[in-house]
């Protein structure tokens, strides 16, 4: 049955779309690094580590954990998982590490979601 839009009427489904949006498909490796990905960034402390690394480019684990308001080890702790997804990388200059975000992305995918969570 075809309403007057041209689709199946009464939750029927539109074949063109499906189709199109089976065309677009992610992959299954891909959508399981996406979901890692938004995983990660699905905690406070992670946020507030990447978006203080937004900010400045290189920072302390020492400096992490006052921004984060957490211990060193608490804060290595995320760092760790944050290093596994891909998100920073990490420097090491004598006894202190430094971190930094991966590559441009992150920021940029920072900077989507901070501005999409303060429109109104």
């Amino acid at each position: 049955m075809v309403d007057e839009t041209g689709r199946g009427g009464a939750g029927g489904i539109d074949p063109e779309a499906v189709a199109a949006a089976l065309a677009e498909a992610l992959p299954p490796r891909s959508i399981d690094r996406l979901s890692r990905l938004f995983s990660a960034l699905a905690d406070p402390t992670r946020l507030k580590i990447l978006h203080a690394l937004t900010v400045s480019p290189e920072l302390a684990v020492c400096d992490l954990a006052v921004i984060a308001e957490l211990s060193v080890s608490a804060v290595s702790h995320q760092l760790r998982l944050l290093r596994d997804r891909d998100l920073v990388s990490a420097r090491r200059d004598g006894r202190i590490v430094y971190y930094s975000l991966v590559d441009d992305h992150v920021s940029t995918l920072m900077r989507s979601g901070i501005n999409h969570a303060m429109e109104d």
